[in-house]
């Protein structure tokens, strides 16, 4: 957790809607890594302009889901560690952190990552860069498909990093950060911790389908927002180039969303700048402070729902711990057991 107390009450943040050009047509590291590099340099001009663009007060930029890579097709964990993670302190951290420091801002993103805890895994990673270009908050997605997460290696992740590392929240002088990752936004309960945790500002990291009606993930960042009073700021990509889907299926519907609800700024679709606004932090503090029925926050009564948490076994734990190596089919396996379990016991 990284503590600044120097705080700055209003500025303007970006969803930043950027293509996604992925990876899995290289053909070995240094290929895929020099694509990433390009990403970046494309990155690099966008930031620059939007800054110049929006203003002096633009100190946050949140980027999308695994916007240097795209995601894996069908390639197996070795191989996607092996070509398509970023190292814990790789040169793709350093070249976005020059960035940072260079315009003053916060960046955020996420990424695959390797974990030297973890061999022969590895982790889709939200990370958020600081003006002086060090990473400050590392949050390791907790719900995924097809891909490790801390719960699959849920007793050894605790030893290394403790609950606060489950649930990081960076306090900085631009408010105290929280990052979700894609569809996680469909999991309160993801959220609620960082709330817990003092989380201000959601950084959401997205990749996924826009469209003109209420889907699941649009009502699920109004309710993440209005029931932490919190922002939700939550980028999608602008496509997926270089792919075997069609690019434009996952594009559009970045937006800022405030501690109440109200969608504060929108873009269509394709690359833009479209989607920032004001981020009020005095505001939000107030409202937050102020006795009422809307402060939701205040009013949660947690032993209430505590025992049914702890007695629940759903999905099971420490599933990949003592696992040399994993294939995908794994993923499902697990859960369509989970699933025969639980229409066992009559839960579903």
């Amino acid at each position: 957790m990284a503590i600044n107390t120097d705080n700055i009450e209003s500025y303007r943040a970006l969803a930043l809607q950027v293509t996604c050009h992925a990876v899995n047509r290289a053909t070995d590291r240094q290929e895929a890594h020099s694509w990433m590099q390009n990403s970046i340099n494309r990155l690099a001009q966008q930031i620059a302009a939007s800054v110049a663009f929006i203003g002096f007060d633009c100190r946050l930029i949140v980027l999308p889901e695994y916007f240097l890579t795209g995601f894996p097709m069908g390639e197996s964990l070795a191989v996607w560690a092996e070509k398509a993670c970023l190292e814990m302190a790789g040169a793709e951290y350093d070249a976005i952190g020059k960035i940072a420091q260079k315009h003053g801002i916060f960046i955020a993103g996420n990424a695959y990552e390797l974990d030297p805890n973890f061999p022969g895994l590895y982790f889709q990673t939200c990370f958020v860069i600081d003006p002086s270009g060090s990473v400050v908050l590392r949050y390791r997605r907790l719900n995924s498909m097809f891909a490790p997460t801390p719960h699959d290696v849920w007793d050894k992740y605790l030893d290394c990093y403790g609950l606060d590392g489950v649930f990081p929240v960076a306090k900085t002088a631009i408010g105290n950060l929280a990052a979700i990752a894609s569809e996680e936004i469909l999991y309160p309960e993801v959220t609620r911790c960082l709330a817990m945790r003092g989380a201000e500002i959601f950084l959401h990291s997205t990749s996924e389908v826009y469209g003109f009606s209420c889907s699941p993930k649009e009502a699920a960042k109004i309710s993440r927002a209005v029931e932490n009073l919190a922002y939700v700021i939550s980028a999608n990509s602008a496509g997926i180039a270089n792919s075997p889907i069609p690019e434009a299926s996952v594009d559009g519907g970045s937006k800022i969303i405030d501690y109440q609800g109200t969608i504060l700024a929108q873009t269509a679709t394709g690359e833009s700048m479209a989607a920032f606004a004001e981020i009020d932090l005095a505001a939000l503090r107030r409202y937050r402070r102020r006795p009422g029925l809307n402060n939701l926050l205040s009013r949660q009564r947690f032993e209430i729902y505590a025992e049914s948490y702890r007695q629940s076994n759903f999905y099971p734990v420490n599933t990949m711990l003592d696992k040399q190596e994993v294939e995908r089919k794994h993923f499902l396996q697990t859960q369509q057991e989970t699933i025969e379990r639980l229409a066992r016991l009559g839960v579903i």
